[in-house]
C-alpha cells in the first residue's frame, strides 16, 4: 500500500516528537518508527529498547494512537524491547474496509510480534486496546506472559451493557457516509467529547499539544471512517468474547480502572475471564489514566511488568 505525502510527513513528525520526548539525555532509549507488512496490511509502530526481559506490547485506544505511550516507553525499554503499534485504521497504519473486530486486530498484532522474531510477550491495552489485548491473550495464551487491561470494558462479558461508558452509546452506531461527512473538518470537535466527558476534569485530561496531534491524525483521509468501525464491531466482539470467556486466562492480569470512570466494573469483568487478577482503582482519575494520573498509572504498570511471572 502506498502512503500519501501527508501520511509520510505525519510519520516523520512522530519520529521527531518521539526522539525529543523519549531521549532527554543520552541514557534514554531512542524511540524508532517502523512500518511492517503483516496480516495483509501495513502497521506503523514505535519500537525502543533491547535486552533479556520479555518484550512488552502497548496497545492504544480510541481518540489516541501509539503516541500516547511515549512517556511510558523509556521506563520499560532499559532491559527489553517495547513495541507500540497503531491499530489497523489509526495513525500511520492501513485503513482497509474490514477487519475491525478485536479478534482480527489481535491477529494483526500477533503477526507483527512474530515478524519481529518474538514469541512470548507481555501485553498492555487501554480502551479499545484492552479489548485487543484480551483477544490476543485468549487466542494465544501460551505466548502471553502477562496482561494489563486499562479502563474500558469487555463486550459480551458479564453485565457489560450497564458499563458507565454506555451512557454515550449513541456513537456505537455513528458510522457510515453521513456521519463521516458530518465530522469531516470537525474531527477535533468530535474527539473533544471523549477527551472532556470521559475525564474526571477536562482541564486535566489530554494535553492541548496532544489534542492537536491526535486531531491531525484522525483527520487523515479515511481515518475517522475506519476507526468508527471499532464500535460497529462490538456486536461481533461480544459474541467472540463470550466464547473466549469459557476458557479463563491463566496468566497474571493487572486491571487499572479510573475512580471516576470504569472504577471496579472492569475488575469485576476481568475476574470472569481470568484466574489471577490484580485490580487497582486509580484515585481521582477518569478514563484517560496516562494523562490524568501519569505517576500512579506508570508506577503500577512498571511494577507489574517488571515483576509478574507465570
Amino acid at each position: 500500500m502506498k502512503f500519501s505525502i501527508a501520511a509520510l510527513l505525519s510519520v516523520l513528525i512522530c519520529t521527531v516528537s518521539a526522539s525529543v520526548q523519549a531521549s532527554p539525555n543520552s541514557q534514554s532509549p531512542a524511540i524508532a518508527n517502523h512500518i511492517a507488512d503483516v496480516n495483509g496490511i501495513e502497521l506503523h509502530y514505535l519500537e525502543a529498547g533491547q535486552g533479556p526481559d520479555t518484550p512488552v506490547v502497548l496497545l492504544h485506544g480510541y481518540a489516541e494512537t501509539s503516541h500516547m505511550w511515549q512517556p511510558l516507553i523509556p521506563r520499560l525499554a532499559a532491559t527489553r524491547t517495547v513495541i507500540a503499534p497503531d491499530l489497523r485504521g489509526a495513525g500511520g497504519s492501513s485503513r482497509p474496509v474490514s477487519g475491525y473486530d478485536k479478534k482480527t486486530l489481535a491477529q494483526d498484532i500477533h503477526a507483527l510480534v512474530a515478524s519481529l522474531g518474538f514469541r512470548r510477550v507481555k501485553v498492555v491495552g487501554h480502551d479499545i486496546g484492552l479489548m485487543v489485548a484480551y483477544a490476543y491473550a485468549a487466542q494465544y495464551p501460551d505466548e502471553v506472559e502477562s496482561i494489563v487491561l486499562m479502563d474500558a470494558f469487555l463486550p459480551g462479558v458479564g453485565d457489560w451493557q450497564k458499563v458507565w461508558l454506555l451512557r454515550d452509546k449513541w456513537h456505537f452506531n455513528f458510522y457510515g457516509e453521513t456521519p463521516e461527512k458530518l465530522v469531516k473538518g470537525r474531527e477535533r470537535i468530535y474527539l473533544e467529547h471523549f477527551w472532556n466527558d470521559f475525564a474526571a476534569d477536562p482541564r486535566h485530561s489530554v494535553s492541548e499539544a496532544d489534542r492537536r496531534y491526535y486531531a491531525k491524525q484522525y483527520a487523515q483521509p479515511g481515518a475517522m471512517g475506519a476507526t468508527f468501525k471499532y464500535f460497529q464491531a462490538f456486536e461481533q466482539d461480544a459474541q467472540d468474547f463470550a466464547e473466549f470467556a469459557k476458557t479463563p486466562l491463566p496468566m497474571p492480569m493487572l486491571v487499572l480502572g479510573g475512580e471516576k470512570a470504569s472504577g471496579q466494573f472492569l475488575i469485576t469483568q476481568a475476574r470472569l475471564v481470568a484466574t489471577h487478577v490484580e485490580g487497582v482503582v486509580v484515585p481521582g482519575s477518569g478514563h484517560w489514566l496516562m494523562e490524568e494520573a501519569p505517576r500512579p498509572t506508570m508506577d503500577a504498570l512498571t511494577r507489574f511488568l517488571n515483576s509478574s511471572a507465570p
